[in-house]
């Protein structure tokens, strides 16, 4: 691979998401629950469609039962992470899947994931921060839960609130007043739009909810106003290449618009969103940017400066990171 080494931010990673097969396997397995059926022959995850993935996915996540479980999911993901030359990761939590929404609960396993952070830190030298998600087929009002866990424990770890999941349930607008909860309690803010609900679902980001990064976006490139609007709001995508192709929102990587968009002069990033669901690293995503759109050694330093500075985390953080991409 081109890439491998080369140091490298990632802002849109799923921490359950980022959980290998095998070792949701192995709870499983220790805990007696019966998961055959999301697994392929070979032990991969096994999903037909988005809706099918998302199902896929939550029982997966049905393994993780305490504080304990986070501790080690964390560990491995960030062991992978850190592999692939990442060295700064932003990674979406939702405390509807560590606590159910409560708040005292949630700070329970917040305090494992941090934990393991902070080891993953000293051993391998990646750093992370957190970005509370709402799950938006959860619904408004378990929305506002998941804000309100936010914002109790808003800080220098969790920096930003998003919102992610079935596009196609409810409306954006439906979830303005979690992120007015979470702007008020200081973090910073995203969403996911813009990859299966086309480019109105971008612009309702934008009006309703007041984003300043879109979680994949991609679909903007339908509009070419859209996409004079985002370059004059310095809005950031974090696109997920890989991910849009194993999913199907694009056909291969030579149809996928990150090089469209790039030229066009909006901030693009580069993440793997849910990384064995989809076969991909960080290493195998610039690889294949390399082999399908010629990128080399300055436009992927280029990407990752432009993740650095719309990282969500303090000065002194991104500083430190900038230095580390600057003299790589």
């Amino acid at each position: 691979m081109a890439f491998i080494g080369t140091p490298k931010v990632e802002l849109h990673l799923h921490l359950e998401g980022a959980a290998p097969p095998g070792f949701i396997r192995g709870l499983a397995k220790e805990k007696k629950m019966d998961l055959s059926g999301i697994f392929d022959t070979e032990g991969h995850y096994a999903y037909d469609d988005f809706v099918h993935f998302l199902r896929v996915y939550e029982a997966a996540c049905t393994t993780l039962k305490s504080p304990e479980d986070f501790y080690c999911l964390t560990l491995a993901v960030l062991e992978q992470s850190a592999a692939n030359g990442v060295i700064y990761s932003e990674t979406f939590l939702s405390p509807d899947f560590c606590g159910k929404g409560d708040v005292s609960a949630w700070k329970e396993y917040l305090h494992a994931i941090r934990e393991a952070a902070d080891l993953a830190e000293k051993r391998d030298g990646i750093v992370l921060r957190g970005v509370i998600t709402a799950v938006r087929h959860f619904g408004r009002d378990q929305a506002r839960k998941t804000a309100r866990c936010a914002a109790e424990t808003a800080g220098d770890w969790i920096v930003g609130f998003g919102v992610a999941g079935d596009e196609s349930a409810g409306r954006l607008s439906d979830f303005a007043y979690a992120f007015d909860m979470a702007r008020e309690a200081g973090l910073r803010l995203t969403a996911h739009a813009g990859e299966w609900g086309g480019p109105q679902s971008v612009r309702d980001a934008l009006t309703h909810l007041k984003v300043e990064r879109i979680g994949h976006g991609v679909r903007a490139i339908e509009d070419p106003r859209l996409v004079d609007e985002l370059g004059e709001q310095n809005i950031v995508l974090e696109v997920c290449p890989g991910s849009n192709v194993a999913l199907g929102v694009y056909s291969d990587w030579a149809s996928h618009p990150i090089e469209k968009l790039r030229k066009a002069g909006l901030k693009v990033t580069v993440s793997t969103d849910d990384p064995p669901f989809f076969h991909t690293t960080m290493d195998h995503e610039f690889d294949m940017l390399h082999r399908t759109f010629g990128w080399d050694a300055d436009v992927v330093r280029e990407i990752n400066i432009t993740a650095a500075r719309a990282a969500f985390c303090d000065d002194v953080t991104r500083d430190k990171i900038l230095k580390k991409l600057e003299t790589a």
